[in-house]
């Protein structure tokens, strides 16, 4: 029995490309009796980081104000979900070059030092270990492999980040190119997807 925790950041929800990427892949994955855990960025967006929101991380709990209690509890429910995940996918389209702001606001919630990470003389040590992450991400043009593509780069260093090193990508490029590249990439995506599930 496995935990699936599909996080989905595409504005458009569900409907999103790499929404249904995700979901393809997660109907693949799940068992009879495995779990699924859904978080929709675009339907439930975790508040941006504020100083106040970041005094509450790094305030003592016995000292936090009933406010910073609960951006401290919201917090942790995020870091429950990722602690109980044996797999994670996440759907990830590329808006102006970059990941979701959504993604990122959902990123500075659950790095959090002593929590997830901790800081040793070697370096930072990831807490979130043992777990495989799936990447769908999706692009309306060609970037995988070149300068531009700072998106892939980024996501693998935050989950190496928390402990989660084993990520696999895969990605559906070139859907506002043309209908013609767009059937073609999402049925290559879809091709990878099978064949990671077989």
């Amino acid at each position: 029995m496995k935990t699936v925790l599909q996080i989905n950041t595409s504005l458009f929800g569900e409907h999103g490309q790499s929404s249904r990427l995700a979901a393809s892949l997660v109907e693949q994955l799940l068992g009879p009796n495995d779990r699924l855990i859904q978080r929709d960025l675009a339907a439930d967006p975790v508040p941006h980081l504020t100083a106040q929101r970041f005094s509450a991380f790094t305030t003592a709990e016995a000292e936090r104000t009933a406010e910073q209690r609960e951006v401290a509890a919201y917090s942790d429910r995020l870091i429950d979900e990722l602690r109980a995940a044996d797999v994670v996918v996440l759907g990830l389209p590329m808006y102006n070059f970059g990941v979701p702001s959504s993604l990122k606001a959902y990123f500075d919630h659950v790095a959090r030092a002593g929590v997830t990470f901790r800081y040793t003389a070697q370096g930072p040590q990831g807490l979130l270990t043992g777990k495989k992450g799936y990447v769908l991400a999706t692009r309306g043009g060609f970037y995988r492999g070149t300068a531009r593509d700072s998106q892939s780069s980024y996501v693998r260093d935050f989950f190496a980040f928390l402990g989660i090193d084993d990520v696999e990508f895969i990605y559906a490029e070139g859907l506002a190119v043309s209908p013609d590249k767009r059937d073609t990439a999402l049925d290559a995506a879809n091709s990878s997807i099978a064949q990671l599930a077989a």
